[in-house]
C-alpha cells in the first residue's frame, strides 16, 4: 500500500469520511409516500394519516383543519360512519383497528366547543344552487362556499340536514351536533331556503350558473303483501320522518319490522323507545347474509329485539302477521318451505329500502335515468351541461360518509368547470400493506372503546348511546397508528445507518440520504417501523 493514500478501515476519528463507500452501491435507498389504507377506503377522500398524525402530536386544532379539508361534518360522521377505514386498518391485523372515527368525532366535537372556522376564498362571482340539504348537499355548498362561490341550498323539508335529520334517530345523531355544523356552514355565506320543493330543474337554474342535485333516497319501498283493512301498515322512512317533524305514531306494545338493512334496525329500536315491549325484526335470509352494520344488530338485540331469521311476511291482518320460514338453496337464495307460523303484531312497520324521486328532472330529457338513479359522468355532470348530479341520485352505496364525499368531489368538479378548467388527475400510489411494516417497534397498546348509555336507560329515552373520547383518550388512541407507508420522523434511519450517509432535516421535513456515502446496504429499509424507504436499483 502506498502512504499517505486513505484506507477504508482505520481507527482515525473521523478519517472513513475520505473513502466515498457510495461507489459501491448497486441499490439506493428512496423514501416514498405510499397510501394508507385507511385514506383508500374512506368514502369522504380523507387524508386520515395525515391528521392522525396532527392529532399524536395533541395538535387538535391544526387535525380538525386536515378534516375539514375533506368533510365538513366531522362530529356527525364521527357517530354514524360505519368505519369502512377501520376494516382496512393494518393494526387490525397486529391487534385491534385504530379508533379512527373515535378520534374523529372527538376532533368534531372540539371544532364545536371551540367555535374553530374555515377560511372561504375571494368571490368567484359565480353562483351554484344546490338541491337537498342531505349530508351530499351540505358537503357541496360547503366546499363551494371555501372556493368563493356564492351557493343556495334549496331543501323541501322544514330544516336541513335530509335523511341525517329526518332518518337517523337522535340516540344516533343528537340535533344539537347536526345544527351546530350545519350553523357553520351557514355561516360561510351558504344561504339555506327551507320548505322550497323544487320540481322543475330548468326553471329551478334561472340565475344560477351550475347545479348539484343531491336529493336522498327518502322513498319507501313497497312490497305485494295480502293485507286486511284492520292491519296497520306503515314503512320506517314515514316512522323514522314522524319522530322529527312531530307526527309519532301509535304503534302498539307488538311491533313487527320486517327487512334487514340498518333502517329495520333504526325502526325496531325506535319502536320500543316509543313503548314497544316486544319489537322483532323478520327477515328472509340469514344473519351472515343480512345487510345491516353488525353494530347495528349488535345494540338492538342488546336493547331486547328478537330477530327472526330465514322468515318472510306472507299476510298482514289486524291480529298479527303470516310469517313462512325459507331455507337456502345451494346458490344461497332463500327459497319458501311451505311452513307458516302466527306471530301477534299490532303494527307492521315496513322496511325494504328507499328510493329517490327522480321527478325534478323530467323535463331533461338528455338526463340518462336507469334502475332508480342519475346517470352521471367522470366528472359527475349529467347529460345537461352545467347540471350535476351525485348522493343517493346517483349509482353508489348509500351512506352519509358516501353522500360527502360526492359533495366534495362535484364541488371540486362544478368549480373547475365554472373556470374552465380540468381537475387534476390524483398521482398513482401504491397501497401501504402491513407486510410493509415492521410491526415489532410499535408498542402493545389496547384499543380504547367508547362509554355506552346504561341499558335501561337506553330502552326508555332517546338519549345518545355512543358516548365520545376525552382528550386523554384521544390522544392515546391517536398515538396507535402505524403511519403506514409514510415517514414520521421516528430516527431510526438516522441511528443505524452505519455510514453516516442519513441527513436529519428540519421538523417536517425528513431526511435526505448522502448517496457520496450510502453503499445501499438496505438497513435503514429493514430497520424502517412503517415501510417508508424503499430500495431501487442503481442509476447508471
Amino acid at each position: 500500500m502506498e502512504h499517505g493514500k486513505p484506507f477504508a478501515i482505520t481507527l482515525d476519528v473521523g478519517s472513513s469520511r475520505a473513502n466515498k463507500t457510495g461507489a459501491w452501491r448497486s441499490e439506493r435507498p428512496v423514501y416514498v409516500d405510499l397510501l394508507p389504507p385507511c385514506n383508500q377506503a374512506c368514502p369522504a377522500g380523507q387524508d386520515i394519516q395525515k391528521w392522525l398524525y396532527h392529532a399524536e402530536s395533541g395538535d387538535y386544532e391544526t387535525a380538525w383543519r386536515g378534516i375539514m379539508a375533506d368533510n365538513p361534518l366531522p362530529a356527525v360522521l364521527g357517530r354514524i360512519c360505519y368505519r369502512p377505514c377501520e376494516s382496512a386498518c393494518n393494526r387490525g391485523q397486529l391487534d385491534e383497528a385504530v379508533g379512527i372515527n373515535s378520534i374523529e368525532r372527538f376532533l368534531g366535537d372540539e371544532g364545536i366547543r371551540q367555535d374553530w372556522t374555515m377560511p372561504v376564498a375571494e368571490p368567484s362571482g359565480k353562483r351554484v344552487l344546490v338541491v337537498g340539504a342531505g349530508p351530499a348537499g351540505l358537503s357541496a355548498a360547503y366546499h363551494l362556499a371555501r372556493l368563493g362561490h356564492a351557493v343556495t341550498v334549496r331543501d323541501a323539508e322544514a330544516a336541513p340536514g335530509g335523511m341525517l335529520r329526518y332518518g337517523i334517530p337522535r340516540y344516533r345523531l343528537p340535533r344539537e351536533v347536526l345544527d351546530a355544523e350545519i350553523r357553520r356552514i351557514a355561516a360561510m355565506g351558504v344561504a339555506f331556503e327551507q320548505n322550497s320543493r323544487v320540481t322543475d330543474v330548468v326553471a329551478a337554474k334561472a340565475g344560477f350558473d351550475a347545479v348539484f342535485l343531491a336529493v336522498g333516497a327518502q322513498v319507501g319501498k313497497r312490497a305485494y303483501i295480502p293485507a286486511g283493512d284492520t292491519a296497520h301498515v306503515l314503512d320506517a322512512v314515514s316512522l323514522l320522518h314522524g319522530m322529527e317533524s312531530g307526527d309519532r305514531p301509535l304503534l302498539g306494545r307488538r311491533v313487527a319490522v320486517y327487512g334487514g338493512g340498518n333502517t329495520a334496525m333504526d325502526a325496531a329500536r325506535t319502536a320500543m323507545r316509543l313503548g314497544a315491549t316486544d319489537p322483532v325484526v323478520v327477515y328472509r335470509r340469514t344473519r351472515a347474509q343480512m345487510p345491516a352494520h353488525e353494530s347495528e344488530v349488535a345494540e338492538a338485540v342488546e336493547e331486547g329485539v328478537s330477530m327472526r331469521w330465514l322468515s318472510t311476511i306472507s299476510e298482514i291482518d289486524g291480529e298479527g302477521i303470516t310469517v313462512q320460514k325459507m331455507r337456502l338453496d345451494d346458490a344461497g337464495f332463500p327459497q319458501p318451505t311451505g311452513e307458516f307460523e302466527r306471530l301477534a303484531a299490532d303494527t307492521v312497520v315496513l322496511a325494504l329500502g328507499q328510493d329517490t324521486d327522480l321527478s325534478l328532472v323530467d323535463a331533461l330529457p338528455e338526463v340518462e335515468r336507469a334502475d332508480g338513479v342519475v346517470r352521471v359522468g367522470t366528472g359527475m355532470m349529467t347529460g345537461h351541461p352545467g347540471i350535476f348530479a351525485g348522493g343517493d341520485m346517483v349509482p353508489s352505496g348509500r351512506t352519509a360518509t358516501v353522500a360527502v364525499g360526492h359533495g366534495g368531489k362535484a364541488a371540486r368538479e362544478i368549480d373547475a368547470w365554472l373556470r374552465g378548467l380540468a381537475v387534476p388527475e390524483p398521482r398513482p400510489r401504491r397501497e401501504a400493506t402491513f407486510g410493509d411494516l415492521n410491526t415489532w417497534y410499535y408498542s402493545d397498546a389496547d384499543r380504547t372503546v367508547r362509554p355506552h348509555l346504561d341499558l335501561s336507560r337506553r330502552v326508555s329515552t332517546f338519549d345518545e348511546v355512543k358516548g365520545g373520547l376525552e382528550a386523554s383518550t384521544a390522544l392515546f388512541e391517536a398515538r396507535r397508528c402505524l403511519s403506514c407507508g409514510n415517514c414520521f420522523e421516528c430516527d431510526n434511519c438516522y441511528g443505524v445507518c452505519p455510514d453516516n450517509a442519513v441527513l436529519k432535516l428540519e421538523p417536517g421535513e425528513r431526511y435526505a440520504i448522502d448517496l457520496d456515502y450510502c453503499k445501499g446496504c438496505g438497513i435503514c429499509v429493514a430497520e424502517c417501523p412503517c415501510g417508508a424507504i424503499e430500495m431501487v436499483p442503481e442509476e447508471t
